[in-house]
């Protein structure tokens, strides 16, 4: 049977999120971080002025993201699922019209900047979008941490070029992508598309009129589109957070968010769809992770499941080849190398006797002359006669004078 945060519709969608569960979670959760934000300012010595005290409703300063975590039954490793996306949501993260806006954009940036300030951009979005910035300068100026940072205090909202959204995770690093400004994809080509009927992929009209960049309506399209979505970067692993609301919406606000986000999610992202999906978990920065859906089965396809004849038989298996391997560890890594071990010492100190041996006679016949005599020790034999001292010199003397 189904649990109470699981509803069955059918046999291609298997599960749907169930609403009043979603509501009744995310109204706690809204609830716990205002009363935490609520008891840290009363614990502060000194007052905040950047809170309205005399407002109930909004207690916290900020807007905090709230996250939802989802988990897979399997790793996703399509590479195409893999590529960073976006997902429009019906109450948008950014509706602010003080946040203002960074542009992100391929080599050259000039024609961009031209476009912003073009008569037919809506002005009302030229004046978020207050600065546009090329690759190569991103590259250049901003590598180190402090440079970056620095970036990312500047801006509310970072926007990218889908082309090259990509290259950034490298050249921005985690300052980043840790928090809840990742670079949003935005389209920046043209929309004068042809099909290809070989590879059945979209490509651009080869004529030279043909700009590369979309017009300005086009652009600002684009742009509002991707102010009104929320980020999606799936790891290649079983778990994914995903921004869908902030601490100051209501919770009926929170639950269209996430019921438009998982929808998209099991249709575009998750391989194999609502199968794929194992447990749906919301929370804030620092709260724990309340449950909204969880699946019945823990496996994708009933192919996966094994009966329990076919699993004892895989352990068998399992344990002969490890009882194998001991055996044959024992055998030759264990006590074989004790045993080579102690015979090449006993062989080097036998060699080392009988070289000591050779040595000791060497000496002895060395102190014997060719009689049987023994040498005598001491300066008494070491003492020359003058004739052989006289003609050591004299071999030298001839010597010298040779050389001469």
């Amino acid at each position: 049977m189904a649990t109470a945060m699981t509803t069955k519709i059918g046999n291609d969608s298997p599960y749907k999120l169930d609403k009043p569960q979603t509501v009744k979670a995310a109204r706690a959760l809204l609830k716990f971080i205002k009363s935490e934000a609520q008891r840290k300012a009363s614990s502060l010595k000194t007052k905040n002025l950047l809170v309205n005290h005399d407002s109930e409703d909004d207690p916290t300063p900020d807007d905090e993201p709230l996250w939802l975590v989802v988990t897979t039954k399997q790793h996703i490793v399509d590479k195409a699922r893999l590529k960073p996306g976006k997902i429009t949501i019906p109450h948008s993260l950014n509706a602010s019209p003080t946040a203002n806006v960074c542009l992100i954009v391929a080599d050259p940036q000039r024609p961009y900047k031209d476009l912003i300030t073009h008569p037919s951009f809506p002005k009302s979005l030229a004046s978020r979008v207050t600065r546009v910035i090329g690759i190569s300068k991103i590259k250049n100026r901003y590598k180190s941490f402090e440079s970056r940072r620095q970036l990312l205090r500047e801006h509310d909202v970072f926007l990218a070029d889908d082309r090259i959204i990509t290259r950034l995770p490298e050249m921005l690093g985690k300052v980043f992508y840790k928090g809840a400004k990742r670079p949003l994809p935005v389209r920046l080509l043209p929309y004068a598309l042809k099909k290809d009927p070989v590879d059945k992929r979209t490509k651009i009209l080869k004529n030279p009129e043909v700009k590369a960049i979309a017009l300005p309506q086009h652009c600002a399209r684009e742009i509002e589109k991707a102010l009104s979505c929320t980020h999606v970067r799936i790891s290649p692993a079983t778990t994914t957070s995903i921004r869908v609301a902030l601490s100051s919406f209501i919770a009926e606000q929170v639950a269209d968010n996430i019921e438009t986000v998982v929808n998209a999610l099991a249709e575009k992202f998750v391989t194999k769809g609502w199968r794929n999906l194992k447990a749906i978990h919301l929370k804030g920065p620092n709260t724990m992770a309340i449950p909204i859906w969880m699946a019945d089965e823990l496996w994708v396809e009933e192919k996966d499941i094994l009966e329990s004849e076919e699993v004892k038989l895989i352990e068998g298996k399992e344990q002969k080849k490890g009882n194998k391997r001991k055996a044959l560890g024992s055998g030759e890594s264990g006590g074989g190398k004790k045993k080579t071990k102690r015979l090449q010492d006993s062989d080097f100190g036998q060699e080392t006797a009988e070289r000591r041996m050779r040595l000791r006679q060497q000496k002895e016949e060395a102190r014997t002359d060719s009689n049987g005599a023994t040498l005598m020790k001491g300066p008494a034999n070491a003492k020359r006669s003058e004739s052989e001292i006289w003609e050591v010199k004299t071999k030298k003397v001839e010597v010298i004078a040779a050389s001469a």
